[in-house]
C-alpha cells in the first residue's frame, strides 16, 4: 500500500508518501506560511529538494500543491492519485475518547471536535487536513492517529491531579500526555533493537527536543508520562517552563501587570531554555556555545535540563520497580551527546557506564552504555510518520 501521511499545523503542513510494504519513503516535504504567502518544499526519494513559492491562502491550496507535486510528470513519486491507498493524519488530542488510532468517520470527526478545547491550536488544524483530503481525494480511506492515545493506559494514580475531583468529572481535567506516537514507536523499537522480552520489559523513553517529554513503559504500555493536560507540564523545554510552583505567576503577574493571556505567553513562549539563558536561544547548539564562552545563565539552563531528565528517570525507575532500558530520541536526544552524557554520569546507581565513543554518534540507532552495564542505554531516532503509516495500514486492512 501507498500511504500519504499528513501532519497539519495552524500555518504549516508536513507530509510523507510511504510504501507500507517496504516502509520506504517515496517523497516528503512541507508547506510553510499557509495563509501568509506560501512555500512548498518537495523531495522525491533520491532527488534534490524542490522549493516552490506560491500563494497558499488555506490548507486546501497547500494540500492541492502537495498532490500536484506528487503526481508531477517529471519528478512525481506516483503517476496518479489513484495510487494512494490511504491517508494517515496526526491528530494532537483525542481526550479520553480515543485510546488508539481510528478510521475517519462523521462520528470520529465530531468526537475530535469535542476535544478541540483541550488543544485549540492543533485539533482544528488537524481537522482541516482531514476535511480537505476528503474533498480532494473522495473515497480514499483516512485514519486519525492521536498524540494522546498511547498514554491512555495510564492508571488514575498517574493521570489524576490534586485538584477538586469535579474538575475531572465535569471538565476532564487530567494528565493526557503528548508525543504519544513517538513514545509508542521508540519504546517498541527499543524492545526489538535491544533484544528485550516484549511481555516482560520496562523502558523509559526520553523524547528531548524543543518540546520534551519522558514516558515509563511496562510491557509495551505507558504507565506514566511527564506532559499533562497540555504540553506545558513536565521538563523544562525550548520556550516552555515545564513544572513550576503555580503561585509564582500570581506573584509575577502583580509585579509585571500581566493578565491571564500574558501569563500563558510567558510560560509557553518566553520561558524554558530561552528564558533561563537570558534570551540567548532555545537552540542547544547556541546554548552550548554560550556556555563554553562562560555564559553562566546558558550553563545553568543546560544543567537544569539534564537535572530535570534525571529526576523524572529516577522517579520512573521507582514507579516501575526497576528498568531494563533508557532510550533517548528526538532532536536533542538523538544528536546531543553532551546532554546524554550529563544524564548518564548520574546513573551509576543503576549500574550504568557511558560508552564515550558510541555516545559521539548522532542520529542513528546505537547503544551508548558499556556492555557490562546492568541497564542498557540507547539512542533510537523517532519516526512518527512511519508509526502513523503502520497504524493507518492496520486499520484500513481490517
Amino acid at each position: 500500500m501507498k500511504v500519504l501521511v499528513i501532519n497539519c499545523g495552524s500555518s504549516s503542513l508536513k507530509y510523507q508518501l510511504i510504501d507500507s510494504d517496504t516502509e520506504d519513503v517515496l517523497a516528503k516535504g512541507l508547506c510553510e506560511r499557509i495563509g501568509i504567502d506560501g512555500r512548498l518544499v518537495y523531495q522525491k526519494a533520491g532527488c534534490d529538494k524542490e522549493i516552490t513559492e506560491a500563494p497558499m491562502p488555506t490548507h486546501k491550496e497547500a494540500i492541492q500543491m502537495v498532490l500536484d507535486a506528487l503526481t508531477n510528470e517529471k519528478t512525481g513519486a506516483i503517476k496518479s492519485l489513484d495510487e494512494v491507498d490511504a491517508i494517515g493524519h496526526r491528530v494532537v488530542h483525542g481526550g479520553e475518547k480515543f485510546a488508539s488510532s481510528a478510521l475517519v468517520t462523521d462520528e470520529m470527526i465530531k468526537a475530535v471536535e469535542e476535544c478541540s478545547e483541550l488543544a485549540p491550536l492543533h485539533n482544528p488544524a488537524n481537522l482541516i487536513g482531514i476535511r480537505v483530503c476528503s474533498e480532494l481525494m473522495p473515497g480514499v480511506p483516512q485514519v486519525g492517529v492521536f498524540d494522546t492515545a498511547f498514554h491512555q493506559t495510564m492508571p488514575p494514580k498517574a493521570y489524576l491531579y490534586g485538584l477538586p475531583i469535579k474538575y475531572y468529572k465535569d471538565y476532564k481535567v487530567r494528565r493526557y500526555g503528548f508525543h504519544g506516537t513517538s513514545h509508542s514507536y521508540v519504546s517498541k523499537r527499543a524492545v526489538e533493537f535491544l533484544g528485550l522480552d516484549p511481555a516482560n520489559s520496562k523502558v523509559i523513553v526520553c523524547h528531548l527536543g524543543n518540546g520534551s517529554s519522558i514516558s515509563a513503559v511496562v510491557n509495551g504500555k505507558c504507565i506514566d508520562t511527564t506532559m499533562g493536560l497540555t504540553p506545558l507540564e513536565g521538563l523544562v523545554m525550548g520556550t516552555r517552563s515545564g513544572n513550576i510552583d503555580p503561585a509564582i505567576m500570581e506573584y509575577v503577574a502583580k509585579k509585571e501587570n500581566l493578565d491571564l493571556q500574558g501569563i500563558m505567553n510567558v510560560l509557553n513562549k518566553k520561558s524554558g531554555l530561552l528564558g533561563m539563558s537570558g534570551g540567548v536561544s532555545s537552540d542547544m547548539r547556541d546554548l552550548e556555545a554560550a556556555a563554553e564562552g562562560d555564559n553562566k545563565d546558558a550553563r545553568n539552563a543546560l544543567d537544569v535540563l539534564a537535572y530535570d531528565v534525571l529526576k523524572f528517570v529516577g522517579g520512573y525507575v521507582a514507579a516501575m520497580n526497576g528498568v531494563d532500558a533508557i532510550v533517548f530520541t528526538a532532536g536533542i536526544g538523538e544528536n546531543d551527546g553532551k546532554v546524554r552524557a550529563a544524564v548518564v554520569k548520574n546513573l551509576g546507581y543503576l549500574g550504568v557506564t557511558l560508552d564515550k565513543e558510541a555516545n559521539k554518534k548522532r542520529g542513528e540507532e546505537v547503544v551508548i552504555s558499556t556492555p557490562d552495564s546492568k541497564v542498557k542505554v540507547a539512542v533510537i531516532p523517532t519516526n512518527e510518520e512511519l508509526a502513523i503509516c503502520r497504524d493507518t495500514v492496520a486499520l484500513v486492512k481490517k
